[in-house]
């Protein structure tokens, strides 16, 4: 039975509190979401925190994820009625892509402002999302210059802080916030194999596992590959014994666990080519029976 994934420190109860707090004080919330992974990286519970706030979406770590893929979740969050850019968040031209895409969402209000003479009024952002979105790194691409601590691991950020841009946006940063409880495990595992969840707290061979069984039917190349495996390898050896052989292949011996944390550090960091682990159609979030 695999391990059933969970993580809420206590730091991000208090991130929700202050997000509700703080609401009153911005025009608009850019929520990020990891293009790899569209579905799994929104936080359900945001939606009850912010309520009918204008929201701009903003697919963060386009350069990791499949274009055809981020192609189709453009259109399903439009067909939702929501507003939505896809990016890599260390590209040069982001500042001036968000801040356009934000006038946009508050075309009439900022309308009935210059009607009642007010021009020029800097947009206040809340910028929310789960651990390890890309929120610091979009951050500082906004403000040109380090002033949110960034880390390839979760939980960086831990306080909130506002931060000015010279495309006339005003940012409050927020903590990344994961829900106490993943109704379908297949989100826990998505959030773990990009890395969402730190490492400490889940079973890496699991979740390598879960890896090759993805990648079996989406892309079984990008391992053979990565790992000098024979191409029919997929058909004649279980999950498990591929991970076998490719913990050989590194040298590691027996211990297939490191083997494990080489696969999933070869994942995030782009070592397996662009991929994206979900579609609409797969209905992630829901219970599913497997039984």
């Amino acid at each position: 039975m695999s391990q059933i994934i969970q993580w809420f420190p206590g730091h991000m109860a208090k991130a929700f509190r202050l997000m509700r707090e703080n609401l009153k004080h911005v025009d608009i919330v850019f929520e990020l979401v990891d293009a790899r992974i569209p579905l799994s990286s929104r936080n359900p519970e945001l939606d009850e925190v912010l309520g009918d706030k204008p929201r701009l979406i903003v697919m963060t770590k386009t350069d990791l994820a499949d274009p055809e893929r981020t192609s189709i979740w453009r259109a399903y969050f439009e067909s939702q009625g929501l507003s939505v850019v896809s990016l890599d968040t260390r590209g040069h031209k982001t500042p001036q892509i968000i801040t356009k895409a934000a006038r946009l969402v508050l075309a009439d209000k900022w309308a009935n402002l210059a009607e009642k003479g007010v021009q020029d009024k800097a947009i206040r952002a809340l910028v929310a999302g789960i651990p390890n979105v890309g929120k610091s790194t979009l951050l500082n691409h906004l403000v040109t210059k380090n002033v949110a601590i960034t880390g390839d691991r979760p939980g960086v950020t831990k306080k909130l802080q506002w931060l000015k841009t010279p495309t006339n946006l005003e940012l409050l940063d927020t903590p990344g916030v994961l829900w106490p409880k993943f109704v379908d495990q297949r989100v826990g595992q998505h959030l773990a194999m990009t890395g969402a969840i730190k490492d400490q707290l889940i079973n890496l061979d699991d979740i390598a596992l879960a890896v090759l069984k993805f990648f079996r039917e989406y892309n079984p190349e990008a391992i053979t590959t990565r790992y000098h495996l024979n191409k029919d390898i997929w058909e004649t050896q279980s999950d498990v014994d591929v991970l076998l052989t490719i913990t050989q292949k590194l040298g590691f011996k027996d211990d297939y666990n490191r083997a494990a944390e080489r696969m999933l550090l070869d994942l995030r960091r782009g070592k397996l080519g662009r991929y994206t682990l979900e579609l609409p159609s797969d209905n992630i979030g829901e219970v599913v029976d497997e039984s």
